[in-house]
């Protein structure tokens, strides 16, 4: 057994058994020992699927060997009951592994950004950075990387987060408790923690959700990116190092409106309110620190003046301060430390200097996003409003079109529209002047298009910011958005065209001679399958950068990843270390989903590892850019390989019963139902399913409460087997050994495979409308395994890592119960029942334990 493995089992699984123990002895209501009774439900339905029972089976003869639980009502009662339960659980061990995480990392193999940057310098601790950079160029590299790369976590509200701020603060305490085996402190919040209730009684709207996040923004990250910050200052002591870009926030609730009708102009202000005043708490709360300690009279009336100043400027979103009349008075307080003070408490005053010049007024950029479809209304009402049209954008001719865009000029007047969502984007590109008013230009300067697939797109919004704020130039960022497969494959076409428009080229002149192009992996796995869709990504990627760098414009690519490698997510450093030398890697950009958000960077420790893997993964590519070079051949085969499992997934996905299969038989249907997002599961009004509308979200997360996660694997076994059958086996083995991404796109498939278990749903091979199509996931699932067990020559999935794979086996075993007993409720719901809104309640309440116990589903 390895250290990793020996270390996870001491510091996780022994304390969670221990924790779960005084967990289970919490009292709940109606139903005596319900906690008693989870051990034995838990070994009931595990044996009981791998019996090929069905959940209807497993749960009755459970219930009728306990005289305690004679009535439907009783059994209705204790299924709600031990959903609290296992909702508790997952938050436990959640807790504990989180906990734990600062020892699980100091045993994990991967380095620190620190230990890289000596690794890669070779340097020793006695030996100042500043000597080895004027001795060694090759070394001197490392610094001048850092000096100017760049990373953007970009914070959004996708509706996979979904506990309130109560419980975040009871998980918090939880947290550090567990570190400290604190045995008393640990009982009452666990008791506290079932008797507080994990959801919110009604649906958030868009502000909610963004004060939601804004929590983790003030609670965690603005101390952890000041503490990152210093820490690369003194790896680099002596290099001068100044790079406040090498760590920023992004933030898309409040302002991402696609599909999302409650996200007005209004919203995005009353955002860019909460995110600026919230930044003056933090600072005042550091400024205080720092009066109790800069008791110098020389000092002393500068920082009271900044307490007053902020302190005002922290409840009257009418009161704002610039930058300067913040940053000045502290860099005269730290001159003055240095001359009269013996530099006493200078690191002090360093360190809220540098938070200072990071977050300035704006704490985190939102991004505005909005659909091409909706920009292509507005712009065809403004010029039917000014008489150049008609009634459609079809009478001009293309070259006159682009013309008008890129030259033309209006007034407009929001009066003269009667349309309420035209009236809105016109207020809400107005509305980001007044936000950069506030919260400076870096408070909203991107405006991201969705569903981009011709220059229109960009030209669409080109023109509205011209119109809108009636001048030519506009510090604004137009960052399109390619996620379908056609949408990526034009995407190099598209962007060489808007280089060659002169005066498109101006504005890019102004932004720094810098284009910002964001991938949708979601949209991009759910249209064309996972490997058709990373592979089709990463082409896009070097297409754009070749087009970019012909065009003398620096190319910054923008990922949009979700939680399961369905959704672009997985292990994201390992994503970006692989990626090929042919791609623009001046930055690297991604978002974080909601439950992402606390998994993978709720704590201090986490986000500061994750940012650092990502950096030192930015770096190691531009410093090794041939290692990751991809031959001829290996794209030849990378290429046939996509090709086969996308046509594989196409099959699947136009299947007479792929859409009623996820309508009858997934919880798709329930998404909408929950109080986590403010977002609709699909975007229109349509009534029907209809798949191109389906949010990835809900569509991903669907295949993954049915524990098949098709999205993350299926079309992988066929297209290994049809090439591995053509005697050519060794072929793609090679590509997994020799080219890092395809490594790093079956490694992430792993996990979600890791993630299925077909015996839950086992009894659907026998239905009679869903039985051949269920049979037919199950064999590209099983081949899928099979496949990539033989092509990479391990004996288990995600044998490479030991501590995912026995965290994934017992979250896994957690929630078995809560997903027996949803299948149990989908049964019933099948046959005629007097209690139907009792169970589709059972079926709704169900999602959120699942969706967090696997900490990266939708």
């Amino acid at each position: 057994m390895n250290t990793r493995i020996k270390e996870f089992q001491r510091s996780v699984e022994n304390k969670f058994n221990v924790y779960n123990s005084l967990f289970l002895s919490l009292p709940f209501r109606e139903i005596r020992n319900t906690g008693v009774l989870i051990p034995l439900l838990q070994n009931e339905c595990r044996e009981g699927l791998m019996a090929h029972r069905e959940p209807v089976e497993i749960l009755d003869s459970f219930f009728a060997a306990r005289p305690e639980i004679k009535t439907e009502r009783d059994r209705i009662n204790f299924m709600f009951r031990v959903i609290q339960y296992v909702e508790r659980q997952v938050v436990l061990f959640d807790s504990v592994e989180d906990a734990a995480f600062p020892q699980l990392r100091d045993v994990d193999e991967q380095l620190s950004l620190r230990s890289y940057i000596q690794h890669a310098t070779g340097r020793y601790a006695e030996k100042p950075a500043a000597d080895i950079a004027s001795t060694d160029p090759e070394k001197n590299n490392v610094y001048e990387n850092l000096s100017t790369f760049a990373t953007r976590i970009v914070f959004t509200a996708h509706p996979t987060q979904f506990y309130p701020q109560s419980v975040l603060k009871i998980i918090a305490q939880l947290r550090h408790l567990i570190s400290q085996n604190e045995i008393s402190g640990i009982d009452r919040k666990l008791q506290q923690l079932g008797l507080t209730s994990l959801l919110k009684p009604t649906r958030p709207t868009p502000l909610e959700e963004a004060k939601n996040i804004i929590y983790f923004l003030r609670y965690v990250y603005y101390d952890a990116v000041g503490e990152m910050y210093a820490e690369i200052k003194r790896a680099t002591e002596g290099a001068d190092f100044d790079n406040t870009r090498i760590i920023q926030l992004g933030f898309w609730p409040g302002g991402d409106r696609d599909g999302n009708p409650f996200v007005t102009s209004k919203t995005t202000a009353d955002v860019a309110n909460e995110l600026r005043m919230t930044l003056m708490k933090c600072y005042y709360k550091d400024l205080k620190d720092l009066e109790s300690k800069l008791t110098f009279r020389k000092v002393e009336d500068n920082i009271s003046r900044l307490i007053a100043s902020v302190y005002e400027a922290m409840f009257d979103a009418t009161s704002v301060l610039t930058f300067e009349q913040l940053l000045d008075p502290l860099v005269e307080v730290k001159q003055d430390l240095i001359s009269d003070y013996n530099s006493l408490y200078l690191e002090d005053i360093d360190l809220m200097i540098d938070k200072v010049r990071i977050f300035k007024m704006h704490f985190a950029t939102i991004d505005v996003r909005q659909n091409h479809r909706v920009h292509a209304r507005v712009v065809e009402q403004i010029l039917i409003q000014n008489g150049v049209i008609s009634s459609d954008l079809q009478e001009l001719e293309h070259d006159e079109l682009v013309r008008i865009l890129l030259s033309s000029s209006f007034q407009i007047q929001v009066g003269d529209y009667d349309d309420e969502l035209i009236r809105d984007t016109i207020h809400t590109i107005r509305g980001i002047r007044g936000i950069q008013e506030k919260n400076g230009e870096e408070g909203c300067n991107r405006y991201v298009i969705s569903n981009s697939e011709d220059i229109f797109s960009v030209l669409f919004v080109f023109a509205l910011f011209r119109w809108c704020w009636n001048q030519e130039e506009f510090p604004v960022d137009i960052i399109p958005l390619f996620e379908s497969v056609d949408g990526m494959e034009v995407a190099g076409s598209i962007m060489e065209t808007l280089y060659n428009f002169p005066n498109y080229r101006a504005h890019l002149n102004q932004r720094a001679s810098t284009q910002t192009m964001m991938l949708g992996f979601s949209d991009g796995t759910k249209d064309g399958g996972y490997l058709q869709a990373n592979w089709s990504i990463h082409k896009t990627k070097e297409r754009l950068s070749s087009v970019s760098e012909e065009a003398g414009i620096r190319a910054i690519f923008f990922d949009g990843r979700g939680g399961p490698p369905a959704r672009g997510g997985g292990k994201t450093h390992r994503f970006y270390a692989s990626q090929s030398g042919n791609i623009a890697n001046h930055a690297i950009e991604l978002t974080i989903q909601g439950q992402v958000i606390t998994s993978m960077y709720g704590t201090r420790e986490h986000f500061k590892f994750q940012c650092e893997q990502l950096i030192a993964a930015g770096i190691h590519n531009n410093l090794r850019e041939n290692e990751n070079h991809i031959s001829e051949s290996s794209r030849a085969l990378f290429d046939e390989l996509a090709k086969l499992s996308y046509e594989k997934y196409t099959d699947l996905k136009n299947h007479p019963k792929f859409v009623p299969y996820l309508e009858k038989k997934s919880t798709l249907r329930f998404y909408n139902r929950t109080n986590v997002g403010s977002r609709p599961a699909m975007r229109g009004a349509q009534k029907s399913l209809v798949l191109k509308n389906l949010r990835a979200i809900p569509f991903v997360g669907a295949w993954s409460q049915l524990k098949q996660n098709v999205p993350g694997y299926f079309g992988i076994g066929t297209a290994f087997k049809t090439v591995a059958d053509d005697g050519r086996l060794e072929n793609i083995r090679d590509l997994f050994r020799d080219v890092p991404f395809f490594k790093t796109l079956i490694l992430n498939s792993m996990m979600s495979l890791s993630k299925c278990n077909f015996a839950l749903t086992e009894y659907l091979g026998d239905d009679p409308e869903f039985g051949p199509f269920w049979n037919i996931l199950l064999d590209e699932y099983e081949l899928s395994r099979e496949m990539v067990l033989l092509v990479s020559g391990y004996t288990e999935l995600m044998e490479e890592e030991p501590i995912s794979r026995q965290s994934i086996a017992i979250r896994e075993e957690i929630v078995t119960p809560l997903l027996v007993i949803q299948q149990y409720a989908l049964q019933k719901l099948e046959s005629e029942t007097s209690q139907r809104s009792v169970y589709e309640k059972i079926v709704t309440r169900s999602l959120y334990g699942n969706i967090n116990a696997s900490r990266n589903s939708a």
